[in-house]
């Protein structure tokens, strides 16, 4: 299956180089690009049919539509290698997920042994049932990580009833990763939940919404459902839009290793691509975006497209 979602920024800075490069990208600086306010800044990663990444991609093999048209201009083309993650751990803690804790305590306790690389990485654990709490807050330490999950599975299911899991999402997008300098690392949420909400304000569609905005991949690891629910058709929804996936929690130890591989490659070794729309205009609007790219492409993690900024 192909997710076509597209991790994209507008930001309101200036000045760009107006090259078109297609060489690894490695320098620490190198990652962070200022662009003028009618320019688009798009990073995507591609696989090919052995789900291996791409990294020979050329500029000419890309081709992208916004809101059904081509780019008026091409400005940049690269390709970022061993790029920084910043990663919001979150565990639901809700009565639902009581038999699940153990299994997902272990998954995040990977992830931070296994991925999180403490040079250039950072990332935070958090539980939610009916409310939310930070029990590490970010750190690049390991260890620290490890510690926060092992207390927050050793202290059990949240004690008052409800799973507010948009209204986690939405806190997360808007204030924890919203606050960080994000321009120059990929941003994702390691989801842990069965995808069912109880007690949230926010809705799905301002959760989608505003992890667009912050630049956030959801990749959900949920049990595979034992009696019928909405909550897996809103995980991959969430992950869908995103430019995240979805992974059973309860697959072997090695499918799992597999599964955290896999969300290293998608977004470790990114292209960004920028460019000047043909039609853009200052009115805080959806811009979809379409891959229409090369062949030998099998799998692109994209989001379905951007918010034009508002005067």
């Amino acid at each position: 299956m192909i997710w076509r979602t597209l991790l994209l920024s507008l930001i309101p800075l200036r000045c760009l180089c107006a090259q078109v490069p297609n060489q690894p990208d490695r320098a620490a600086g190198s990652y962070r690009l200022k662009v003028a306010v009618d320019e688009v800044s798009v990073t995507f990663h591609v696989a090919d049919s052995q789900g291996l990444p791409i990294n020979d991609l050329k500029l000419d093999e890309v081709r992208l539509l916004d809101n059904g048209k081509p780019p008026r201009r091409i400005l940049r083309f690269q390709y970022l290698k061993d790029f920084p993650i910043r990663a919001a751990i979150l565990m639901d803690t809700s009565g639902s997920m009581l038999g699940e804790l153990a299994t997902d305590r272990a998954i995040s306790t990977r992830y931070a042994q296994r991925v999180l690389r403490q040079k250039t990485d950072r990332a935070l654990v958090m539980d939610f049932g009916y409310q939310a709490e930070i029990v590490q807050p970010w750190t690049s330490d390991a260890s620290l990580l490890a510690a926060g999950v092992k207390q927050r599975a050793m202290g059990g299911v949240n004690p008052r009833g409800g799973t507010a899991l948009f209204d986690t999402l939405e806190h997360i997008c808007r204030i924890e990763i919203g606050s960080l300098e994000h321009d120059g690392s990929e941003n994702f949420i390691l989801l842990f939940s069965d995808g069912e909400d109880t007690a949230s304000f926010a809705t799905l569609k301002q959760v989608v919404g505003t992890c667009q905005k912050a630049n956030t991949a959801i990749y959900a690891f949920h049990a595979k459902p034992k009696t019928s629910s909405t909550g897996p058709a809103t995980l991959a929804e969430l992950a869908a839009e995103t430019g995240g996936r979805v992974f059973f929690s309860d697959a072997s130890e090695a499918e799992v290793d597999e599964d955290l591989e896999m969300i290293e490659a998608d977004l470790r070794n990114q292209y960004r691509i920028v460019y000047r729309p043909t039609e853009l205009k200052w009115d805080g609007t959806f811009h979809r975006i379409e891959w229409m790219g090369s062949d030998r492409v099998d799998r692109v993690v994209i989001r379905s497209g951007y918010y034009a900024l508002e005067h």
